[in-house]
């Protein structure tokens, strides 16, 4: 009965074993994909495997795109970010890419993805809250505070358009 127990445990580890190996190679390859190799080779490979498991998400295409952007490799996020506005993207999707442009201090490009915000959805006050800070963090302060003045006329008690302001006056980068 001893040898039969051990011999079952034994085979329900090897067949979980197996099981989770390949259910690796189908999923994906883990911290394997990245571990140990240089720091560039291993982002590379890291964002290799995002991009293939983004499909066709908006929104994780564009935080692919904004690695490759950020980090030097402009033609390679562009390319990504022309794929997501190739197709019907959303205002959060102009929102992402404006704050890839102003992350990167292309502020012409980041205010024409900002305008493609605020011209679909002239109500959203989180987004003129959020652009509004933009514009003062760069200067413009009036732009700013007349997004502001839209926001909290539209919801005067959200406390999130107060901290948008205190951040872009105090020069607090977003999170």
């Amino acid at each position: 009965m001893r040898k039969s127990v051990i011999l079952g445990i034994a085979t329900g580890c090897l067949v979980l074993g197996g099981a989770i190996g390949y259910a690796v190679n189908i999923v994906g390859g883990g911290v394997a994909v990245f571990r140990g190799k240089p720091a560039r080779e291993g982002a590379m490979a890291a964002l290799a495997e995002a991009e293939k498991l983004a499909g066709n998400g908006s929104w994780e295409l564009i935080g692919i795109g904004r690695v490759y952007y950020l980090s030097g490799d402009k033609a390679r996020g562009q390319a990504i970010f022309d794929r997501v506005t190739g197709a019907k993207p959303k205002g959060s999707d102009w929102q992402r890419l404006g704050d890839v442009y102003a992350a990167a201090g292309e502020n012409a490009r980041a205010e024409e993805c900002y305008q493609k915000v605020l011209a679909g959805d002239p109500n959203d006050d989180t987004g003129q809250a959020e652009i509004g800070a933009w514009y003062i963090r760069i200067g413009q302060r009036e732009k700013g505070e007349e997004l502001f003045a839209r926001a909290l006329a539209k919801h005067a008690n959200d406390h999130w358009h107060y901290v948008r302001a205190a951040e872009a006056l105090l020069g607090v980068r977003p999170k």
